[in-house]
């Protein structure tokens, strides 16, 4: 991982800001993730020792919680609500367009590492149904045209 000991440091200040007890778990995984991008071994076990709780604990809460991911993702994480309203307007049909523009199915990142697909269940944006999201910002209303003017807003970056 490039820039370990930087990001180490940080992650270790931030616990020790805390005077953690175990406690505060996710909040740390939450900055970990943001620090790091995701949570490899290595930034669980650094977790699990300096709160002095098991691996095991901090392995079962990663894979728990959706939020959470131990693969790195893409410049870009395009996510796509699949939840009920979505769905019913077309959601699957722009999951289906991303995956054919990207050449990635749903849950990969591309090979240069640029963007990664995934789905959400719900943004609580039924009104703009379907809805898109890129790196938290949201794209309403979306159309199969929509896929296409949102790859070019970020492909030259």
């Amino acid at each position: 991982m490039e820039n370990n000991k930087e990001k180490f440091d940080e992650l270790s200040a931030y616990i020790d800001s805390l005077h953690a007890t175990g406690h505060e778990l996710i909040a740390v995984l939450h900055r970990a993730q943001h620090i790091f991008g995701y949570l490899p071994r290595e930034v669980q076990e650094f977790v699990a020792e300096k709160l002095s709780i098991p691996v095991s604990k901090v392995y079962g809460v990663v894979t728990f919680y959706s939020f959470f991911t131990m693969e790195k993702k893409g410049k870009y994480v395009i996510n796509v609500c699949l939840g009920t309203a979505c769905f019913v307007r077309g959601a699957d049909q722009i999951m289906k367009a991303f995956e054919e523009r990207l050449g990635i199915h749903n849950g990969e990142t591309t090979p240069d590492g640029k963007f990664t697909l995934s789905s959400l269940r719900c943004v609580g944006a039924c009104g703009l149904a379907p809805v898109v999201q890129v790196n938290g910002k949201t794209y309403g209303n979306a159309t199969i045209d929509t896929v296409d003017q949102i790859l070019k807003e970020y492909e030259g970056d």
